[in-house]
């Protein structure tokens, strides 16, 4: 048995970027994701950019996305040889071909803040 799956939680770098090769359309997107550990009493942080195709109808909704939209992506690993144009040579590059993607933006919070509403004491008649 095999399984090739990635799962990424991380922000937009850019707005996505929607494209058509001939065949069809498809969005790329670029999702960074960071990680940080402590070395020597201070943090170091580390930030790893990704690459990320969508195709199909979920790359109209992926298109949609703005700069700095936290989401998850789900995915498989992919890797494919392309040739430089500017060496000549043959160059491979990883990339998630995303099956889905889950928005992870918190709700705009309301413009005016709602009051507590406070119980009235109730009276109480003996009959």
């Amino acid at each position: 048995m095999y399984q090739n799956r990635v799962t990424l939680i991380g922000f937009l770098g850019s707005d996505p970027e929607l494209r058509n090769n001939g065949i069809g359309r498809f969005t790329t997107l670029s999702v960074a994701t960071k990680s940080s550990y402590r070395k020597d009493e201070a943090y170091v942080a580390r930030t790893e950019w990704h690459r990320c195709i969508v195709f199909g109808k979920l790359s109209e909704f992926a298109a949609t996305l703005k700069k700095g939209t936290h989401l998850q992506v789900e995915g498989e690993l992919r890797s494919r040889e392309y040739v430089n144009p500017k060496t000549g040579s043959a160059q491979r590059i990883w990339e998630v071909r995303v099956g889905s993607i889950l928005k992870l933006d918190r709700a705009a919070k309301a413009s005016t803040p709602v009051e507590p509403v406070e119980e009235s004491p109730q009276d109480e008649t003996a009959p």
